[in-house]
């Protein structure tokens, strides 16, 4: 316990401090494992299933800002950041079959 005053109004703060602690942990832990498992889908070559992982990550990282578990400006950061490495891996698994496919020069 912090080194506060015993009155009950500090120590219903530190309660109530330590139960949004725990809730808080859960949501930033479940909004990192998603956005994680959305990462790890775009780095893979099959990206199967990126889509629906990205809008999963996506949505987690809305709700977490909605409910004051992050800034919404981190929310929009991390999210700006995940869409534009899907759109690097799509743009590079676009270009990858028409490099593929060119004859080689002589």
């Amino acid at each position: 316990m912090p080194n506060l005053k015993k009155n009950p109004s500090a120590l219903k703060a530190v309660r109530r401090d330590a139960r949004k602690a725990v809730y808080r942990g859960a949501v930033r832990s479940s909004t990192r494992t998603q956005v994680k498992r959305a990462r790890g889908l775009i780095a893979s070559p099959k990206m199967e299933g990126v889509d629906d992982a990205v809008q999963n990550a996506l949505r987690a990282l809305d709700k977490a800002a909605e409910k004051g578990v992050i800034h919404k400006n981190a929310a929009a950061r991390r999210k700006s950041r995940l869409m534009k490495a899907l759109n690097k891996a799509k743009a590079a698994k676009a270009a990858q079959p028409a490099m593929a496919t060119a004859p080689a020069k002589r």
